[in-house]
């Protein structure tokens, strides 16, 4: 028979008893607001109550514990050191310091630096200092998933109850207690019971020798020995008015009667008699004839008839506990107030009612990373610091390599915690932390995205955006290939499912084109293939959940589609639209006036039969690059500056020859030199905050 039944605090389960002695119907989450978790000698932290509340109503549960730490600055504060103040039940401090130095010599924890254990008469402390930069609570919830700072203690509530193993609950347990409780004062009742009546039986032969003192002492004198004596004592029949007045009042007042105040065993033929006469039993009359010759003096016969009244009102109040459970019960109350009064103190083990589990991006320190996606489709991230700041003109650093036909499509900078919502064509969306994202050095290409999430057959991320907080002020807005927009609260994004949720639902023969972060203060535009814009308020379309189609962004005609979402930032951008045929332009965005969403759309480039049909369009600033690819897989980088703006209504310049039979079939933005600007600006912030 296992059990494992933690400590507990002597007040709580004092009040928890009373509360069961009070209400015998009371339920065990009442007792659990009076028991809300073990007490441990050790104090430390009882993390989370679930396991415990499991324990107290099945008998079994699991006791997260949790060492008491805090933090403190050393080294003139450059560091941080980690203090520990307790640890958890039953932890060996000593074992506890070699496992923390074996994780730190085997780099399974980085970031510690030194540690000593400073404890002394006063109390615990053991020291864990920190080296230069590290972030404590990534270190502190690395050494609780690691070592025995956070530790479990498995509750096994067995006991025996009427003599058999029983798995109990908080209520069961208790009630067994105060059942025993009961028993014990019962049984102590029926000790004091029996001794108080055998000593009432000697005082009745003390008081029936002092009422006949003279014959007794003429009998004594008379005898040749002792037990001569004793057995002319006990061959008599004597008179007492004072034992049978005491014996005929109590024979009124108890249940019972005199035969209440006899020992148990005693024969009939002794002690009083129906004819008022008191026969000695051999015990009594051993005590007299021990009994000295001081006991004659007046001040000891009352002393004597004084204890026989005291011994007859005890055996009175006796039988009264025994004959009435309420008795008992106030008895029980009484014993367990002095017990708390005398032992109880104040609750040592704190308790944090709401833990949550500790996930990885708990153990992930917080930083910046820059994070790259190919046009090919391999993503990877480093650390922002392998940037480092350069004077202006300086040739800058290679963020990623990549095949001849590959180039970086997108580039960002976001914290390690942050998140990445990648949208499929197909409508759905799959998140990534930035610390999921691979590491990888300057040179290296990545992985390919669609190796990190369950994709369907021909489905591919189209679109990747970073966001730091799911609030809701912001919104996603996604346009479809056939002129469905929509825009839905971001937070309805913050719950992550490992198989993707749906974004939008599309109909047969659609596809999600883009998306993008607004916060309802943007202008939004769509271009189709048709060579038309349109431009309107993101307000125009209302916000709406996740399972919706959405509303009519742009009216199409048959064969027709959207090929690009734009969201406008600021009146000095540009649009770049480009033809199949390899003709595009630059037309300032204050060319495209606003209008209601759901129209067919101004022109924005013409696709006369030179031109061809539109295949792509972004916005861009003077100082950008970008890359054309044509359906025979020739590339070409050229300069936006390269490309004069010009209106609306014009054919443009030529971007890109092709030959005969190819097309041009995309045009990105390169953005590998946002890298040392995004690292330049964030050095400056640095330089400032230093210089503060």
């Amino acid at each position: 028979m296992a059990t494992n039944i933690p400590p507990h605090n002597l007040n709580e389960v004092v009040d928890a008893c009373l509360h069961v002695l009070r209400n015998a119907e009371c339920s065990i989450d009442e007792l659990i607001e009076i028991v809300p978790a073990p007490d441990f000698p050790t104090a430390g932290i009882i993390y989370g109550v679930q396991g415990v509340r499991e324990g107290y109503r099945t008998g079994r549960g699991r006791v997260v514990m949790r060492a008491k730490t805090h933090f403190e600055d050393i080294d003139r504060g450059n560091r941080t050191a980690i203090i520990v103040d307790e640890l958890p039940y039953q932890v060996n401090k000593k074992t506890l310091l070699e496992r923390i130095a074996e994780l730190v010599v085997e780099k399974k924890i980085e970031g510690i630096a030194h540690v000593q254990d400073e404890s002394d008469k006063s109390g615990m402390r053991v020291v864990i200092e920190l080296r230069r930069g590290e972030v404590p609570e990534v270190v502190l919830n690395n050494l609780y998933k690691n070592t025995q700072l956070q530790d479990t203690f498995g509750m096994n509530m067995v006991a025996l109850v009427d003599g058999q193993p029983r798995l109990c609950n908080l209520k069961v347990m208790l009630v067994a207690f105060l059942a025993h409780r009961r028993e014990v004062v019962t049984r102590r009742t029926n000790f004091e019971l029996r001794r108080a009546r055998e000593r009432g039986h000697v005082l009745e032969g003390l008081a029936v020798a002092l009422a006949n003192i003279d014959e007794f002492i003429a009998l004594i004198k008379a005898a040749p020995t002792p037990p001569v004596a004793k057995q002319d004592l006990v061959s008599r029949a004597w008179d007492s008015s004072v034992v049978r007045d005491m014996l005929a009042r109590a024979e009124a007042d108890t249940e019972g009667g005199r035969n209440a105040y006899r020992p148990e065993g005693l024969p009939a033929q002794y002690g009083m008699q129906p004819d008022g006469l008191y026969r000695l039993t051999e015990d009594q009359a051993q005590e007299i004839l021990q009994m000295r010759l001081q006991r004659l003096t007046g001040l000891e016969q009352d002393k004597i008839v004084a204890e026989y009244n005291e011994v007859m009102e005890q055996i009175s109040d006796l039988l009264d506990i025994l004959a009435r459970p309420e008795r008992i019960t106030a008895i029980i109350v009484e014993e367990l107030n002095a017990i708390k009064l005398e032992f109880g103190d104040a609750r040592r083990s704190e308790i944090v009612m709401n833990a949550l589990d500790m996930s990885d991006e708990d153990l992930i320190t917080p930083q910046d990373m820059v994070v790259t996606l190919s046009h090919g489709g391999y993503m990877k991230s480093q650390p922002v610091s392998e940037y480092r700041a350069q004077r202006r003109g300086g040739r800058g650093k290679q963020a990623t390599a990549t095949k001849e036909d590959d180039w970086i499509d997108q580039l960002f900078i976001a914290n390690t915690h942050d998140t990445i919502l990648c949208f499929s064509n197909r409508g759905r969306v799959y998140w990534l932390k930035v610390y999921e994202v691979p590491q990888g050095s300057r040179v290296s290409r990545g992985r390919p995205i669609v190796n990190m999430f369950p994709l369907l057959e021909g489905e591919k991320i189209t679109v990747v955006l970073p966001v730091k907080h799911f609030d809701l002020q912001h919104y996603i807005f996604m346009a479809t290939a056939l002129g469905t927009v929509k825009k839905t609260a971001l937070v309805d994004f913050s719950n992550r499912r490992m198989a993707g949720i749906i974004a939008v639902d599309l109909d047969n023969g659609d596809y999600l084109i883009g998306a993008a972060v607004t916060d309802g203060q943007h202008d939004v535009m769509l271009f189709s293939d048709a060579g038309k814009a349109v431009r309107f308020d993101e307000n125009d379309v209302r916000p709406m959940g996740r399972g919706a189609r959405g509303v009519r962004g742009m009216m199409l005609e048959e064969g027709q589609r959207v090929m690009a979402l734009l969201v406008a930032e600021n009146e000095q951008q540009s649009v770049l639209t480009a033809t199949e045929n390899g003709y595009g332009k630059r037309t300032p965005i204050t060319e495209y006036t606003r209008h209601g969403r759901g129209t067919k759309g101004m022109i924005a480039i013409q696709t006369s039969e030179r031109n061809g049909r539109v295949v792509a369009a972004t916005l861009v600033e003077p100082t950008d690059e970008i890359m054309l690819i044509t359906t025979a897989g020739v590339l070409i980088r050229t300069r936006i500056s390269e490309v004069r703006e010009m209106g609306r209504a014009t054919q443009g310049v030529t971007l890109i020859s092709v030959d005969d039979g190819s097309k041009l079939s995309g045009v990105q933005k390169v953005v590998e030199s946002s890298v040392d600007g995004a690292a330049d600006a964030l050095g400056e912030q640095d330089t400032a905050g230093d210089d503060e």
